[in-house]
């Protein structure tokens, strides 16, 4: 594969990565609280730098340095991963009757580099395993995380659309739009844990 045809693939499969399960539940939790297009943009990119800033370090840890992520170490990052999917969603369902507030710029940026630490070894591997130098390498890193970045953006200012029609409505609907993202984010924490 030649370095120019990798460095795509980087952008291009960080825009796919953003579409994870795990990420959008992240981001559902949030969504409604941040109903705007604009803040929804916002927030994504604070989730985006959050994941990209962990990601980003690890990989230069496994390519520049070529240290290994233990497996265990692995595990502990999906396990708090699904954790903090189920923490979200429970966060979510208690605050359900509170008026929404804007959500602190480093809330995203915090559940960002959790997710961050989930996966990255192995993409990182690819990386090596696919590009012949180190700093192509790199810059498919670096374009991977700036796909995740722009995916994310992307699809949560899409997904803000029909939320935001969904909160505009009356009696149960704005509840039942919450509720389903919480517990949504829930469920797939458990799925996590059950399947690592």
């Amino acid at each position: 594969m030649t370095l120019a045809w990798a460095v795509v693939l980087g952008f291009v499969l960080g825009l796919r990565h953003a579409t994870d399960a795990d990420h959008v539940a992240a981001i559902g939790t949030m969504l409604h609280r941040e109903p705007t297009k604009a803040r929804a943009a916002r927030l994504a990119a604070f989730w985006g730098l959050g994941h990209t800033i962990t990601f980003a370090a690890l990989g230069v840890a496994v390519i520049a340095l070529d240290v290994r992520m233990p497996p265990r170490l692995e595990r502990f990052a999906e396990i708090a991963v699904a954790a903090m999917l189920v923490v979200l969603g429970a966060q979510t369902l208690a605050r359900l009757r509170r008026p929404r507030a804007a959500v602190a710029r480093w809330r995203p940026m915090l559940i960002g580099v959790v997710h961050g630490l989930a996966g990255s070894a192995g993409v990182s591997l690819l990386a090596l395993t696919t590009i012949s130098s180190r700093a192509g390498a790199l810059t498919y890193l670096a374009l991977f995380g700036a796909g995740t970045v722009a995916g994310m953006v992307l699809l949560t200012v899409a997904l803000s659309v029909p939320l935001r029609w969904g909160l505009r409505r009356h009696g149960l609907v704005p509840h039942a739009f919450i509720a389903l993202a919480a517990l949504a984010s829930m469920g797939l924490g458990v799925a996590i844990v059950i399947r690592s």
